[in-house]
């Protein structure tokens, strides 16, 4: 997986980098393309000032989190947060998918196993 860290009117120090980079980390997935991570401050008449976007790139459509606090680690841990039950709440309907595909793959062979065993005669059927 790929990270890339972008700090915005700032610089994001090693330490802020290194944090987050052991967060993004932490979110399990083989799927997961590329990281990126957009950090700004907001306005100053604004106490929850400092902003965290993550975009994480994965196959389908990308998942996107943005997030605001008064610090960057904690914007970060909340952004990584949410980022992990989107993840989780993909891999679940993906799970579902195969399941049902399954299900109905046995259905139809199921069916075609029946219409084998009485083989209906050649020729035009009346239309009823």
């Amino acid at each position: 997986m790929n990270i890339i860290i972008q700090s915005l009117g700032f610089t994001a120090g090693a330490a802020l980098e290194t944090l987050i980079k052991k967060k993004i980390c932490v979110l399990k997935s083989d799927s997961i393309i590329r990281a990126t991570v957009t950090l700004y401050k907001g306005p100053a008449e604004n106490m929850d000032a400092d902003y965290c976007e993550i975009r994480l790139e994965v196959p389908g459509n990308d998942l996107y989190v943005k997030k605001n606090s008064t610090h960057f680690e904690v914007s970060a841990s909340e952004c990584v947060e949410v980022l992990s039950q989107q993840l989780n709440k993909k891999a679940t309907k993906k799970n579902d998918r195969q399941a049902d595909t399954i299900t109905i793959e046995n259905v139809l062979a199921a069916a075609e196993g029946d219409t084998d065993a009485t083989q209906v005669t050649e020729g035009p059927q009346p239309f009823i």
